[in-house]
């Protein structure tokens, strides 16, 4: 029997995986795709989840591969998909050069050392590949993986909380990092090769338009607008491609 404490406990350091495959991911993995060469490439998911995108490269690739921290997820996902591995984003168990796409998706916030995690990932690839990389944007209005105050934990989407200073938002959210545009470029810093695309995305709203179709389709359409204009930056993800020399 799981202990519902270490259930509870997991969700919160690892975050929650995407159960179904909707909207938001479609779109996510359409930029993915314009971005990096998928038919027929040798690709990796860093903090696969369940599998859900191992799933969708596999329309394009049968050389697809995913690796993640947490041994039920693996278990779950090795019952439908190949190639599905227990292993940290840190410590990754291929040799130099093995891939053509990386794939971390709202992974880096959460791992130990995000620097490592970056250098395995770019340690990976082939010269020529593509990191694609999704991170959640300091700027985002809401904190949405909770946050701990008076004592406990509290899950949902919290406001304003990674507008604070530093040291306050850290405390509150010891869990999880939020990158700004430059904290994020910070990582890549030193490293063999280039940022080929950058942005930032707002979110899908899946939940909502599963609930108020018209409200979801209203907010996606409005906040959708917004990522052409200079009000991109306070979207809720960052996006971006590197390309190893």
């Amino acid at each position: 029997m799981v202990d519902a404490s270490m259930t509870a406990d997991k969700a919160i350091t690892l975050g929650h995986p995407s159960y179904v495959w909707r909207a938001g991911q479609e779109r996510r993995f359409a930029m993915i795709a314009q971005h990096a060469q998928l038919q027929g490439a040798r690709i990796l998911d860093v903090g696969c989840g369940l599998g859900l995108y191992v799933q969708r490269f596999r329309d394009y690739s049968d050389a697809v591969y995913g690796v993640d921290v947490d041994p039920e997820r693996v278990r779950e996902a090795s019952e439908r998909l190949p190639n599905i591995t227990q292993a940290s984003a840190e410590r990754l168990p291929y040799p130099d050069g093995m891939f053509d796409v990386v794939l971390s998706h709202e992974v880096l916030e959460h791992v130990p050392d995000d620097q490592a995690a970056v250098h395995e990932a770019l340690r990976v690839l082939k010269p020529g590949g593509r990191l694609v990389v999704f991170v959640p944007n300091r700027l985002y209005p809401f904190e949405t993986h909770g946050a701990y105050w008076g004592g406990r934990y509290h899950f949902g989407n919290i406001p304003l909380v990674n507008w604070l200073p530093n040291a306050l938002r850290n405390r509150l959210c010891p869990h999880v990092r939020a990158y700004t545009h430059r904290g994020l470029r910070r990582l890549f810093a030193g490293q063999p090769g280039r940022i080929v695309a950058e942005r930032t995305i707002y979110a899908g709203y899946d939940n909502i338009v599963a609930r108020w179709p018209r409200l979801g389709g209203a907010l996606r359409t409005c906040t959708y607008a917004l990522e052409r204009t200079p009000l991109q930056a306070f979207g809720l993800s960052h996006f971006l491609v590197f390309e190893r020399d």
